[in-house]
């Protein structure tokens, strides 16, 4: 058993550990709250932008846009891995990379190159460690996303993808569900209507009358469409940055507060042992005294 000043330095430095991570768990709470008020304001945004591409390309189907159109052969992957800078968020990181690894494996099989888009220090130290460059490296931002951080992306991406430098695009982040529940997964944002992208509905719409809506374009639909696609590419980019900021945040909460539980039961263990260790040392003092006694008397 080890000794009273041993047990009593690790009471401390547990307790001083356990300070930190409460100190952490309650700056993670503060933020996540406009951390989820962000990506709940995003979303309708986003809904209503698939909403209206997905009927525009239904009844313009005779106008035709680079971002519209699916190339044949997949040579060229890009794969945008959204983690975090900065780590003690439990599996956040770690369950990213490995979807990120996963689909690099999957792109290899194919015979298709990978142009990879590390979005947060930890991928990117990865990857770098594991001997991979990244093509684009974005850091510092990850717990607050800004949306020109987020439109130079997309616009780099459309630029690519209307050039046939790339042939599909994906976006592996850490979808928020809620305060405790963080799902990563992957996202096809190229080419439209695979994925999560909207894919135009084949059922016409009708007003209160039963009637098919017709739709007039100003000044044309290809001007339209060449408006709303960049405009859909960036708010999807800008809303996968949120959902992953959010869930940085919850997930940094949920781990600390584990930890912080972890501190407590430990420090409650190690008072036990104190107390136990002290009394043992003073009834070993008192039996001492007592047979010293005895033996003088004897």
């Amino acid at each position: 058993m080890a000794n009273l000043k041993e047990i009593k330095k690790r009471i401390g430095s547990t307790q001083s550990m356990r300070q930190v991570t409460r100190t952490m768990e309650m700056v993670s709470t503060a933020k996540i709250r406009l951390a989820q008020q962000r990506v709940e304001h995003a979303r309708p945004y986003a809904v209503a932008l698939e909403k209206i591409l997905s009927r525009v390309t239904q009844v313009s189907k005779d106008e035709s846009h680079p971002l519209l159109a699916v190339h044949g052969e997949k040579k060229r992957v890009m794969i945008i891995s959204i983690a975090s800078d900065r780590g003690q968020a439990g599996a956040f990181n770690s369950n990213v990379i490995a979807l990120t690894e996963a689909q690099m494996a999957a792109a290899a099989e194919a015979e298709a190159t990978v142009e990879l888009v590390c979005i947060g220090r930890k991928t990117a130290a990865y990857f770098r460690y594991r001997n991979i460059e990244p093509d684009l490296a974005l850091e510092g931002s990850s717990g607050q996303p800004s949306y020109e951080e987020s439109k130079e992306l997309a616009d780099r991406i459309i630029a690519e993808y209307s050039d046939a430098v790339i042939d599909e695009v994906q976006l592996i982040y850490n979808r928020f569900v809620n305060v405790a529940v963080q799902r990563a997964e992957v996202s096809a944002l190229l080419p439209i209507g695979s994925g999560s992208s909207p894919k135009p509905d084949a059922t016409p719409e009708t007003d209160a009358s039963g009637a098919e809506v017709d739709y007039l374009f100003e000044p044309s639909a290809q001007q339209v469409l060449a408006t709303l696609l960049p405009s859909y590419i960036e708010a999807l980019v800008y809303q996968a940055l949120l959902e992953s900021a959010a869930s940085e945040h919850g997930a940094r909460r949920t781990a600390m507060k584990a930890a912080t539980d972890n501190a407590e039961t430990m420090i409650h263990n190690l008072t036990r042992s104190y107390n136990r260790a002290r009394q043992a040392a003073i009834t070993t003092e008192i039996a001492e005294i007592v047979g010293g006694a005895a033996a003088l008397e004897g």
